[in-house]
C-alpha cells in the first residue's frame, strides 16, 4: 500500500492528458495553489455531484488564487462527454494507470460495502506554491466535500 501524503511532502510531480487530449504537468502550475481531487469515476451520482461542485465554486476558487485539477482513471473520451453532459468547467485529467493516484496514496485498499477492495480512494490535496502539500484529505465524501474544503481553507463562500 502506499503511503498516504502529508502536510510538508513534495508533491509528486505528475503529466497528464485532460479530456481534450492537451497535457497538463503539475510543475508547469508552480506558483499558484493547486487543489489536485482523486475520484472514482466520471458519470456516477457521487463522483457527478462532487464534480459540479467544484465546477461551481471554480470562479471563486481562482480568485482565491486556486487552481483545481480533477483526477480520475477514465480516458480522455469519457472524460470529454462527462465535460459536456455535466457542463462542467474544471480541468479533468487521465490517470488510467492509476500511477498518479498510487504516488499520491489516492489508490489502494478501501472498504466498500464492508468489503477490502483495491480502488480509488476519494481524496484531496492542496498543494501550495513551491510544490509541497498544504493539506490531505483522505475518503473524503462526494457530497458537502467542497463547502467543507473551503472552511478548512478560511476560503469565503462564493
Amino acid at each position: 500500500m502506499t503511503d498516504r501524503l502529508e502536510p510538508g511532502d513534495a508533491a509528486p510531480d505528475f503529466t497528464l492528458s485532460t479530456d481534450t487530449g492537451e497535457s497538463v504537468s503539475l510543475s508547469d502550475l508552480r506558483g499558484g495553489k493547486v487543489i489536485v481531487y482523486f475520484y472514482p469515476a466520471a458519470m456516477t451520482p457521487g463522483c457527478t455531484k462532487q464534480a459540479c461542485d467544484f465546477s461551481e465554486s471554480l470562479e471563486s476558487l481562482k480568485t482565491d488564487g486556486y487552481t483545481v485539477l480533477g483526477i480520475s482513471p477514465d480516458k480522455p473520451e469519457k472524460l470529454a462527454k462527462f465535460r459536456d453532459k455535466e457542463h462542467l468547467s474544471l480541468t479533468l485529467l487521465s490517470d488510467p494507470d492509476k500511477s498518479v493516484m498510487t504516488q499520491w496514496g489516492a489508490f489502494g485498499e478501501k472498504k466498500l460495502y464492508g468489503k477490502v477492495v483495491q480502488g480509488v480512494i476519494r481524496s484531496t490535496v492542496v498543494v501550495d506554491e513551491d510544490g509541497k502539500v498544504e493539506h490531505a484529505w483522505y475518503n473524503v465524501k462526494a457530497t458537502g466535500h467542497v463547502a467543507k474544503l473551503r472552511r478548512d481553507l478560511g476560503l469565503s463562500k462564493d
